[in-house]
């Protein structure tokens, strides 16, 4: 057990509860919007909670009409958190585990799924390996189980999309924030947003980081910056413009290796790697373009594209094991170079036929994707690839070369999608029904022998489908049903590369039973309940009767259950509060499983609880704890990450209607755990009790 007791935990979390009810009174601090005014939504549109859920159904629904679990984290509790990262926001998710991506890029499980490209943003795919900032982002959602429908490959587990800020016709405003923490590391953020015309307007967010933590030689920086203009095009016509530069640059740290079963201890802050190669690197380009126009009251289209280029490199000296006395150290080189295009365009008809309400989607999508990827090992010294170093407070790494090359490709993929849905609201009973069509088309070429290159290719074909029935008993309650399903081919989730045995294997198949409750309890308290059942299988195997042919019997179940609590209790008293339930195993041998083991990095009960209380209308408090039970490290079943809590805090003080000051403190209690792992020996220890301190100024 972790050291923090369960019931101290929970007592702290929610002791806001008790100075809630004497401040009811009191006025609430300044209201921000965060919304979008062209975004549908039920209920209120300030605090915490969200009531659109137009990217589960790419059309004008609810979120409560969603047969789908969906978590989403708006600015204000981003803003309230202080969370400037991706990463960190999605720890206060239950149903998503963070990987620690090889300390270089975003990665998660979502309901014991793991990816690294199921990210998107305003909906359109976003699937390089690489860290992303919230600068610019209005709101994060994560839609969990399969749903291949309205987002195509993937996504086994769920999907994570970022909503943009955009540019808002006839508003004038403006928002700085600095911030600095006791490990030096600060943000400096700008937002602008100005009026040029009664049809015209645009909206500058940048931002400058610098990191820095409690691990030995860590540092980085981050620039962004994103303009976006909308302008209305005539009286039903609106189109929006974005272009996002991102420029980040990091040690790349892949943490503590194991021993006996459990995170090396005693190490937390050393830093297994080379201060002079260990550096990770990111050059990120997205533009995209949206035209909404509206033919009549029930007839609409919108029209996407997005241009994005990413330039990724990293090179890491890494731990793969030690025995307490001394450390074994590899590593290698990789870059990456990826370019894509996308092009999608939805025809929404929201109509009645005789009472029986109808909202139809047809819609197509187009996808170009080129990658060039290179991979080098490290050389030590006449081509020596791996070390064994003392252990010790500071690891002694000698110079490190650039060694032989073990990975140098090229792959081209196009893709295209066609999907139909249809919507249909009979009163007390709502229907949802669908189904897309996939074309993937793969070509690779491996030119680690430039004299003779070895291409590969692979054409899929497949049909999504996704069903749904809602109850609605009364307006503000729903009873839901659902199934859907997705794919992902075995070359990965990447593509940069496809073998010769993968070429010739079928996609693997993820599916997704779910039945679940929704309940606005009012306008802006939102409460939810949801069961689910999630199968994969088609996963690769080895013939028992012929080891040497690869067979598609593996499977995998994961089952759970989680329930979540957002928005105003009292009107000066928000909450987030999630709780998930999992259980996965193996069900038949896999290539690297046996049949009965657990998946990894699937801790079987998760907590997240964010609190904030306004007790006058210039000072409030933020509480928020944690949980997450011990979890394998990897699918080898043979480490384990410890269970722990985290207590968070915060402080919040407006001096005038434009300044205000925050103070965050992250893990108040100075707990010892490890939030993350990439394998058994890469395992990332949590941060020590960190304060931050920010100021905020609105013009």
């Amino acid at each position: 057990m972790a050291l923090f007791s369960t019931r101290s935990a929970l007592l702290f979390g929610t002791a806001v509860t008790v100075i809630a009810a004497p401040a009811q009174a009191a006025e609430s601090q300044p209201q921000r919007d965060y919304l979008p005014t062209d975004i549908v939504v039920t209920g209120s549109n300030n605090g915490y909670d969200v009531n659109d859920g137009s990217t589960g159904t790419k059309t004008p629904t609810a979120l409560i009409d969603v047969p789908q679990a969906i978590t989403m984290i708006t600015e204000d509790q981003l803003d309230d958190q202080a969370i400037t990262q991706l990463n960190e926001a999605l720890r206060y998710v239950p149903g998503v585990s963070l990987e620690t991506g090889e300390g270089h890029r975003d990665q998660v499980y979502i309901r014991g799924q793991s990816s690294t490209a199921d990210f998107y943003l305003d909906g359109l795919r976003d699937d390089a390996q690489y860290y992303r900032s919230l600068y610019n982002v209005e709101r994060i959602e994560v839609l969990k189980g399969s749903n291949a429908l309205i987002f195509g490959r993937g996504g086994g587990g769920g999907i994570i999309n970022r909503v943009s800020k955009t540019a808002e016709i006839g508003k004038l405003a403006a928002g700085f924030d600095a911030a600095i923490d006791t490990y030096g590391a600060f943000a400096l953020t700008g937002d602008v947003n100005l009026p040029f015309s009664d049809a015209l307007a645009g909206r500058i967010s940048t931002t400058y980081e610098e990191f820095g933590n409690h691990r030995d030689f860590y540092e980085g920086r981050f620039i962004g910056i994103s303009p976006t203009v909308t302008t209305q095009l005539g009286e039903n016509t609106r189109l929006t413009a974005h272009y996002t530069y991102d420029d980040d640059e990091r040690v790349t740290d892949r943490g503590i290796p194991s021993l006996d079963g459990g995170p090396l201890r005693g190490f937390d802050r050393t830093f297994f790697g080379s201060r002079d190669f260990n550096i990770s690197t990111n050059i990120a380009h997205i533009a995209r373009v949206k035209l909404d126009h509206e033919f009549s009251d029930t007839l609409s289209i919108n029209v996407s594209g997005q241009y994005s280029n990413y330039d990724k490199y990293y090179g890491n000296v890494v731990p793969s094991s030690t025995n307490g006395t001394t450390v074994s150290l590899g590593g290698y080189a990789s870059a990456t170079d990826r370019e894509n295009w996308i092009g999608q365009a939805n025809l929404i008809w929201d109509t009645d036929f005789n009472g029986i309400g109808s909202t139809f989607l047809a819609g197509v999508e187009f996808g170009d994707q080129q990658t060039d990827a290179f991979r080098t090992e490290v050389d030590f010294g006449g081509g020596v690839e791996d070390i064994d170093r003392p252990l010790s407070r500071v690891i002694s790494v000698p110079a490190v070369g650039v060694g032989r090359t073990t990975n140098f490709t090229t792959s081209q993929l196009d893709t295209f999608s066609a999907y139909v849905q249809e919507q249909l609201d009979f009163g007390i009973v709502q229907l949802v029904g669908g189904v897309r069509y996939d074309r993937f088309d793969l070509d690779a070429t491996n030119l680690i022998n430039p004299a003779a290159p070895a291409p590969t290719s692979r054409v899929d074909e497949k049909w999504s489908p996704r069903v749904g029935v809602i109850l609605k008993p009364q307006e503000n309650l729903s009873i839901y049903g659902s199934y859907s399903t997705s794919f992902l081919p075995q070359s990965g989730d990447q593509f940069t590369s496809l073998s010769t045995a993968d070429a010739e294997l079928e996609p693997e198949k993820f599916e997704n039973f779910e039945v679940g409750a929704k309940w606005a309890i009012k306008p802006d308290l939102f409460a939810t309940v949801a069961v689910f059942r999630l199968n994969r299988t088609n996963t690769t195997a080895t013939d028992p009767a012929n080891p040497g042919i690869v067979v598609l019997t593996g499977s995998s179940r994961v089952e759970g259950f989680e329930a979540s609590l957002v928005g105003k209790i009292l009107p000066n008293w928000q909450v987030s509060l999630g709780y998930t339930y999992l259980d996965g195993e193996i069900r038949s041998d896999t290539e690297r499983a046996s049949a009965g083991d657990i998946l990894q990095q699937l801790p079987k009960h998760q907590i997240a609880l964010w609190n904030r209380v306004d007790l006058t209308d210039k000072f409030g408090l933020g509480a928020g704890v944690i949980y997450q039970d011990e979890q394998f490290a990897s699918i080898s079943n043979n480490v384990v990450l410890p269970d722990y809590w985290r207590v968070d805090a915060a402080a919040y003080y407006t001096l005038n209607d434009r300044v205000s000051l925050q103070l965050n403190v992250e893990n108040l209690f100075d707990e010892d755990y490890y939030a993350s792992a990439h394998g058994d020996n890469n395992i990332q220890p949590g941060k020590p009790l960190t304060a931050k301190f920010g100021v905020r100024v609105a013009l």
